[in-house]
This record gives structure tokens, C-alpha cells and sequence, in this order.
């Protein structure tokens, strides 16, 4: 029986399964980083900030009453459908390189995907609540309901098992769901930016090393977060393993 968080850490069987996530994840963010900061040096022939990209895709696409302002922190650039608000980070508001028109781009094709009602969408945003509830909870859940059965024998521990397992469930779906959110922006922004002939097509073969790079990172944690599900449905046995 797995008694506490320290002991699912080092158990053999979570760090066989917890591993290929770990090392995808680490691969994924060094290649973001990597890829960012190398396109980040080269500016965009036309000279336009980040900013700028974002206000000309969104009157090419007819979108208005979408603000666009700064946000702080590295590659924190996010667009929030229920303020219908860009925020983008210092070196994307500002920036004038390839890499800055690139994410900005892939933040204004979720607002196009707001616009244009993608279902998708609408799902994440549905579940950013639940998630928010479920993330922090579901693994001490799970845990607890080992301790508690090792200890007691009875049902509750199950029970809370079970419980753990429906909110890291929720977890798993929303990352499942951000995927083709995440493709379908990249997908909009790229296309945007060659209809607006906003960036040369050596320009836009760069902005999209950039976004494949950040894709990477939605399914690295996609791989892991599904690896760690299977790992507590087979220790709780209900993939027929057994608890130990």
C-alpha cells in the first residue's frame, strides 16, 4: 500500500511511468526557450511590435472590443475570453522580431476562436474553473485514501480514492481538450499572418518553429498527466494491478 506522497515519489512503477512525461516535459520547455530566444534576436522586415500584430490581425478578421495590453513574466501571454483581453509579455507587446509577431498571433487566433464560437474552446474555458478546484486536490485525495485503507480496512478509503480519481479525471480531460485548442490557434495565427502578408515566408517559416516549439509543452503535459492517471488507476486496482 503507497502511505504517503513521498512513497508514490519512489515508487518503481510511478517513476517508470512518470518518466517519459518528465523527460518530454524538459525537452519541451528547453526547446521553447531555445527556439524563443533565437527568433527573438531576428526583427520582422516590416518593423512591427507585437502589439501591432495583434491590432492588425484583429481588424483583418473584422474582431472589435478586444483590448491588448502587458503582461508581466516570460512568455506569460495569455488571451482571457471572459474579459475578451490579450495580455502579452514584455518582450511580445514590445518586441519586434519574429518570435514577438509569432505568439502574438498564436494569442490573437484564440480570440478568433472566441469570435467564431470554436467549441473547443468553449469546453476549456467551461472546465478552467473545475480544474482550478481539482488540480490541487486530487493527488492528496488519492493519497489519503491509500493511508486511510491501509489503516482501516473499511470503504471510506476507497471511497476517497474513487473521489481522487473523478477530480484528477477533470485534470486529464482539460489537458486533452487544450490540445487542439492550442493547434487550432497556431493553425489561425500562421494563416493569419501570411493572408495579412504580415511577414515575408522566410519570416513565417521562423514564427512557426516558434509555435511548434510551444506545442510541444501542451503535450508533454498532456503525456504526463495521463501517465500519473494510469499509475493511481492501476495502484488503486482498478486496471486490475493490486495495491501495494
Amino acid at each position: 500500500m503507497v502511505r504517503d506522497e513521498n512513497a508514490v515519489i519512489f515508487d518503481p512503477l510511478y517513476l517508470i511511468l512518470a518518466a517519459p512525461g518528465l523527460l518530454l516535459g524538459l525537452w519541451a520547455q528547453w526547446r521553447v526557450k531555445s527556439t524563443f530566444t533565437r527568433y527573438a534576436a531576428i526583427p520582422t522586415s516590416q518593423g512591427r511590435t507585437g502589439a501591432e500584430v495583434a491590432a492588425a490581425i484583429l481588424r483583418t478578421e473584422g474582431i472589435d472590443g478586444v483590448r491588448i495590453e502587458p503582461s508581466q513574466g516570460f512568455l506569460s501571454d495569455h488571451y482571457s475570453p471572459g474579459e475578451r483581453t490579450l495580455r502579452l509579455s514584455p518582450d511580445v507587446f514590445g518586441g519586434r522580431s519574429i518570435a514577438a509577431a509569432g505568439v502574438a498571433a498564436h494569442e490573437v487566433g484564440h480570440a478568433i476562436q472566441h469570435a467564431r464560437s470554436y467549441p473547443f474552446l468553449g469546453m476549456r474555458s467551461t472546465l478552467v474553473p473545475v480544474v482550478q478546484f481539482a488540480s490541487p486536490l486530487a493527488v492528496p485525495t488519492i493519497v489519503g485514501g491509500f493511508v486511510l485503507s491501509s489503516l482501516s480496512g473499511g470503504s471510506m478509503g476507497q471511497l476517497l480514492i474513487l473521489g481522487g480519481l473523478a477530480l484528477f479525471a477533470a485534470v486529464v480531460l482539460f489537458q486533452l481538450i487544450t490540445l487542439p485548442v492550442e493547434f487550432d490557434a497556431s493553425r489561425r495565427a500562421l494563416a493569419s499572418l501570411e493572408h495579412g502578408r504580415l511577414m515575408s515566408p522566410g519570416e513565417l517559416e521562423g514564427a512557426a518553429q516558434v509555435l511548434r516549439a510551444a506545442a510541444w509543452t501542451y503535450v508533454a503535459a498532456a503525456v504526463s498527466a495521463i501517465l500519473t492517471f494510469l499509475y493511481f488507476l492501476i495502484r488503486s486496482g482498478l486496471l486490475g494491478g493490486r495495491r501495494d
